[in-house]
């Protein structure tokens, strides 16, 4: 029973995740609506899918900090408050600085709970289940992506020769706005989550610390980890120094920083969000088409919740250290198979294949029907060339299902081994390892941290993406994502320790110096 008490709480708490995979999943539905309705070069494109991750990073370095003064609870009821705010506004965005700056607040919030969540649900749980806890997150990001993706895949199909409600000019309104409901919910739902034991007690509040450890984990339990808590800020007292930005670079603290910074980079700069937020898109460059893309996407959201449930059941049995060095190598693998994928194709009109495109002025694209062209690269360039940039935008999935001859199965399954592979590792157990390695005393200050490096990796790959389709093409943007995943994995084989089944003081014995 009290068990199940800590869970709820934990799944309460990780609706934060939900609003983040939502948000960064439905994206990937708006981004081709909002670059042809406000002409859109690559680099804004970027802009409007990768700003929240931008603000994200400047939240993370600070969420913690400000939760040390405010308590964790007060800290995510802001939060909710911001991504309902941020939902609204997107969907009446009546331009592209209204839009990125409405999703620069979603960024803020997303960016605190991120920091925030583990954090919280660490300071709640046991070491017993303290692994499937945290990541309660993780799947409740997951859960987000796919219900993210079947709302696109349903407005979508919905707003297809729609004159209502919902049409084809402001299904994207309807994607962005939908986020509002669970916001609301998850504002409601955290006034009734109680106040971190370590938080109390560190305000001296020793009294309601021991009612909600007890409350959460019986008597008995309770009266330990109280003790434990105490004598921890006992020793952080003793210090006379107040945690720091620069107390983590004390050589006492240099392997778990190195160990978290290298995890922390490694989440991000393996493409993962670059796949979550441009699914859509992702799958039209293989020619499948528009609507098969979105539902392909769908397909990519259940994969990535089975994954994560999967991970959750092992991940307190197997420990994080062989779940992550396995998931590193399927991404590497999955990444390669999709470069190899992409680096087969080729792309070819005829006459056939123009007249059965709709909307299009097919007799300007007469001059390259025919050639075959061996890369996305020259084809699109050549489309371009003849039918103009804005023209191509707006026709951009018909015209690469009228052209492309590739095995566009073989992409499918590596994108769906990439983001299982991610799911199975990185994705929770980053957060895990982050709220476990590191002091009682620096905890929030690391995490916020590593969680700054990585965001910024992220809304860096985010911003990126589109320019290095357009310029490098898909094959080669594939490959380098899989050789960061090869040199990830060589670098955490050696240096990755085992956090399974310790209390966090016992890790804190063990891993600082």
């Amino acid at each position: 029973m009290k068990n199940a008490q800590t869970i709820w709480i934990a799944a309460i708490v990780s609706l934060g995740g939900f609003l983040f995979g939502f948000d960064a999943a439905i994206i990937s539905g708006v981004a081709g609506s909002v670059e042809a309705l406000f002409d859109l070069n690559d680099l804004q494109v970027g802009w409007v899918v990768s700003s929240p991750s931008f603000s994200a990073m400047f939240a993370m370095l600070v969420a913690g900090s400000i939760s040390n003064v405010l308590g964790r609870k007060k800290i995510l009821i802001a939060v909710a408050f911001l991504y309902a705010l941020s939902a609204f506004t997107s969907a009446y965005a009546s331009s592209y600085e209204m839009l990125y700056l409405a999703r620069m607040v979603g960024g803020l919030a997303f960016g605190a709970a991120l920091v925030l969540a583990p954090l919280y649900i660490a300071e709640v749980s046991n070491a017993e289940n303290r692994g499937k806890l945290v990541s309660i997150q993780q799947l409740n990001i997951v859960i987000g992506f796919s219900a993210a993706y079947f709302c696109s895949y349903y407005l979508n199909e919905a707003s297809v020769g729609g004159t209502g409600m919902i049409n084809e000019g402001n299904a994207w309104r309807w994607m962005l706005g939908v986020e509002l409901l669970p916001a609301l919910v998850y504002f409601f739902a955290l006034f009734f989550i109680p106040n971190s034991p370590r938080w109390l007690l560190l305000k001296k509040k020793e009294a309601e610390a021991a009612e909600v450890l007890a409350k959460l984990h019986g008597e008995v339990y309770a009266k330990k980890e109280l003790e434990d808590i105490k004598n921890s800020l006992a020793d952080e007292q003793n210090s006379k120094q107040r945690p720091s930005l620069a107390e983590l670079f004390h050589p006492s603290l240099r392997f778990v920083l190195l160990v978290g910074l290298t995890i922390g980079i490694l989440q991000q700069i393996t493409g993962i969000n670059a796949i979550f937020f441009y699914a859509t898109s992702i799958f039209e460059q293989t020619g499948i088409g528009t609507n098969a893309a979105f539902a392909q996407s769908v397909i990519v959201g259940l994969i990535n919740v089975a994954a994560t449930v999967l991970v959750m059941l092992l991940i307190d049995r197997m420990g994080r250290r062989p779940l992550l060095l396995i998931g590193i190598a399927g991404i590497a693998v999955s990444m390669l198979i999709t470069s190899y994928g992409f680096n087969q194709a080729t792309y070819q009109l005829t006459d056939e294949k123009i007249n059965g495109l709709s909307n299009v002025n097919t007799e300007l694209l007469r001059p390259i029907v025919d050639t075959e062209y061996d890369s996305d690269l020259a084809f699109v360039a050549a489309v371009k060339n003849v039918l103009g940039d804005s023209e191509f935008k707006k026709h951009r999935g018909d015209i690469l299902q009228a052209a492309t001859n590739m095995n566009a199965y073989l992409i499918l399954f590596g994108i769906l081994g990439f983001v299982a592979s991610f799911a199975f590792s990185l994705g929770p157990i980053m957060w895990v390892m982050l709220s476990e390695m590191f002091p009682n005393k620096i905890r929030a200050v690391a995490i916020g941290l590593i969680g700054f490096v990585n965001s910024f990796v992220s809304w860096l790959i985010q911003q990126i993406f589109p320019w290095e389709i357009s310029t490098l093409g898909n094959a080669t943007t594939y490959l380098i994502f899989a050789i960061f995943a090869a040199v990830g994995f060589m670098i955490l084989y050696k240096v990755l320790p085992e956090t399974k089944g310790k209390t966090l003081e016992e890790l804190e014995r063990e891993l600082v110096g």
